[in-house]
């Protein structure tokens, strides 16, 4: 008798322990309603934008680390085009950042794209001339006159393609001394006096104020560019690109974006 009862206590306690067991340890299945997976707590989160996107997507980058912890966010700015190519040469990056929706489809059709890109801002040229505007350049036809040294964007990069469009327009026809990469070389001669004027951005030319002028036209509503974002196929840190694409399009975005002459997407 009592090795019958010791016996049957035996196995209730072993019965016990197996039930304690098995409801102390996580579960691992999965199930079509489970979440997706959150962003990781640490890591370095890539961005290509455009060369125009230098001041606003820099400190909206900082505000992005405050608001994650162990996040660091690199910048690479340059022509979009620029971009692109390095993007369809391997290159690895989470975000894709274009001063136009032109060359943003060239990178959706190259298939460096993951998803359907989102238009967060536009932009417009405007004329950037030396402090006090020595040359007395008014309009965009007075660039065209002898004796100015003009720098431009070269064509396929967007402010380039821009450029082109208010020349057609207007029936005005620009004779360069230079055709830079990116917006901001073409700053940068004004500001060094190697050129008497250049077509830049509005945000470019309110980003130097006090280094040189910014002298608007009216033309330049006739080629205002969509400024489209999206994540990048394979983005190492996918799941932080998706959330910094969605904290550029929402309000601290377009505020910051606001702050500089940036218009809102349309």
């Amino acid at each position: 008798m009592k090795f019958v009862l010791v016996a049957a206590g035996t196995a209730a306690l072993a019965l016990l322990a197996g039930a304690c067991s098995s409801g102390d340890e996580p579960s691992t299945a999965t199930g079509s309603g489970s979440s997706a997976a959150p962003a990781p707590a640490g890591g370095t989160l890539t961005v290509f934008a455009a060369a125009s996107l230098t001041e606003s997507f820099t400190a909206l980058g900082k505000q992005f680390e405050a608001a994650h912890p162990g996040v660091k966010v690199s910048f690479d700015y340059e022509g979009s085009s620029a971009l692109v190519q390095k993007l369809d040469n391997g290159a690895k990056a989470d975000v894709f950042a274009s001063a136009d929706e032109t060359t943003m489809t060239k990178a959706t059709q190259s298939g460096v794209i993951d998803g359907r890109p989102a238009v967060f801002a536009t932009n417009k040229l405007a004329i950037a001339v030396a402090k006090g505007n020595p040359k007395g350049i008014k309009t965009f036809a007075d660039l065209a006159r002898p004796g100015l040294t003009v720098v431009v964007c070269a064509k396929q990069v967007p402010c380039g393609s821009a450029t082109q469009k208010v020349e057609k327009s207007t029936g005005t026809t620009l004779k360069p001394a230079s055709e830079e990469t990116d917006v901001k070389q073409v700053l940068a001669k004004v500001q060094s006096g190697d050129a008497d004027a250049g077509l830049v951005y509005v945000t470019d030319a309110t980003s130097a104020a006090g280094k040189v002028d910014k002298v608007d036209f009216p033309e330049s509503s006739g080629a205002v560019n969509k400024y489209p974002i999206a994540v990048v196929k394979d983005a190492p840190q996918a799941a932080l690109a998706k959330e910094f694409t969605d904290f550029v399009l929402g309000a601290q975005g377009k505020a910051e974006l606001t702050k500089i002459g940036f218009g809102p997407a349309e």
